[in-house]
């Protein structure tokens, strides 16, 4: 503080040299956070960008990791689960988000040599801190995980996707999301499908941005 200002301050009430003061204390402690967080976006970026086209082992597409994202930020979730990591890239777009809303999500694989490389993918991508990757069969792992979640991605065996619905649902907060992968391609049973859009504690619609389509179930309030 100048010269200048410190009649100014002594002539203040209590209660603002206390904000005053606070707030010259918390500035360089966000000034960081913030520089912080602009780097950890700026790497993710630079990751998923520098990696565009080379996914493959039943990895999601781009446009459809960023939908992910963008529902998890629209919607401020912080506990997700996703069934079916592969080798990592759509757990890259659900951490991204996680990052932003001070979340975590909790991912499972079935195959060692897919985990382990989504692993690697995950940690050059800068994010492991908001992954907790779990290596197993989900069709128990969703029986023995708590929640409970507010956001959850579903892309593993096609033929158990009922299941892991009827297995979940009571672990989905109200107002939370279920997503499914890969149901404008006709991988999804029209079973399920059925089953999803009728369920009276549901509102769903499909996104149809990429040729897999992904199914997005609100729990209702």
């Amino acid at each position: 503080m100048n010269i200048c200002s410190w009649p100014n301050f002594i002539s203040m009430k209590p209660k603002h040299i206390i904000i005053l003061l606070t707030s010259a204390l918390l500035f360089p402690i966000l000034t960081s956070a913030q520089a912080k967080n602009e780097a950890l976006n700026a790497k993710v970026e630079r990751f998923l960008n520098d990696h565009k086209r080379d996914w493959r082992d039943m990895n999601v597409p781009y446009e459809d990791g960023k939908i992910l994202h963008d529902l998890i930020v629209k919607n401020g979730y912080t506990s997700g689960l996703e069934i079916g990591t592969s080798t990592g890239h759509s757990t890259i777009w659900l951490a991204w988000a996680m990052s932003k809303t001070g979340g975590k999500v909790i991912t499972l694989e079935l195959n060692e040599r897919r985990y382990k490389e989504a692993l690697k993918n995950i940690a050059e991508a800068g994010l492991s801190e908001y992954v907790d990757a779990r290596l197993g069969n989900a069709h128990d792992l969703v029986k023995e995980i708590p929640g409970p979640f507010d956001f959850i991605f579903s892309d593993a065996d096609k033929d158990w996707y009922k299941q892991y619905f009827i297995d979940l649902e009571s672990k989905l907060k109200a107002g939370g999301c279920f997503t499914t992968h890969n149901v404008a391609d006709g991988q999804a049973n029209p079973e399920f499908m059925n089953y999803v859009k009728n369920h009276p504690q549901f509102t769903t619609t499909i996104d149809r941005t990429s040729r897999a389509g992904i199914m997005i179930s609100y729990k209702k309030k």
